[in-house]
């Protein structure tokens, strides 16, 4: 089973990469599969792509149900 999860854009890099933020955690991304990202969106990433963006509402829902299952609180 493959998941994509939702992280937030903290910074755009040369070279259609960008470094997100889930949770405190970050990491440098591509951007190579979508366009026009900007700082603070949320897209959706799987195996270091950006797959989509989405918005900030559903990444909010998306990371409360990814933090209820685990039993800590969304951020």
């Amino acid at each position: 089973m493959c998941l994509a999860i939702p992280a937030r854009v903290v910074e755009l890099r040369d070279g259609d990469l960008a470094v997100v933020d889930l949770a405190g955690v970050r990491k440098e991304i591509s951007l190579a599969l979508i366009e026009n990202v900007a700082l603070d969106d949320y897209v959706i990433v799987h195996v270091g792509f950006a797959l989509s963006k989405l918005d900030p509402e559903e990444a909010a829902r998306t990371l409360a149900l990814f933090a209820e299952l685990d039993g800590s609180t969304a951020p």
